[in-house]
């Protein structure tokens, strides 16, 4: 990864939030809480590519869910128990971005888990940019 710090100082104030001070942004007045595109979605601050859209559905609560991650060596999850409740954090591994938390709600069918993260989190390369922007290796993935 580039210069962590100066990554940081090219992220809009709520980015910034969300990934260093562990915010939550507003549900459905997200970026990708609807998106249809097919492609990644990256760490904002690093990056590291994280999800596909392929793995990603429609949850309801106004955040993007996926029921996998690309790689889970790729996530670092936490116990958080701010708020007067347990969940499980998840962070990127090479940047420690705050993403969002992991829940055991998801589809049943692709193993019951909901990734709930953050827009101002991510990044999204749409398929038709993936080589350009050096993930050409993530092009099988939508064959």
């Amino acid at each position: 990864m580039e210069n962590k710090t100066e990554r940081l100082k090219l992220l809009t104030s709520l980015q910034y939030q969300v990934t260093q001070l562990n915010a939550t942004e507003i549900p459905f007045q997200n970026a990708y809480w609807n998106n249809h595109q097919e492609g990644l979605y990256v760490d904002i601050v690093s990056g590291e590519p994280l999800f596909s859209s392929r793995d990603q559905y429609d949850a309801g609560c106004g955040w993007p869910s996926f029921t996998k991650p690309l790689d889970s060596a790729q996530l670092v999850e936490k116990i958080d128990r701010c708020h007067g409740m347990q969940r499980t954090e998840v962070r990127s591994h090479q940047a420690d971005s705050h993403l969002g938390h992991l829940f055991d709600d998801g589809p049943v069918q692709t193993g019951g888990l909901r990734y709930c993260i953050n827009s101002a989190a991510l990044r999204f390369v749409a398929k038709e940019d993936l080589a350009k922007e050096g993930y050409a290796e993530y092009l099988d993935l939508f064959e």
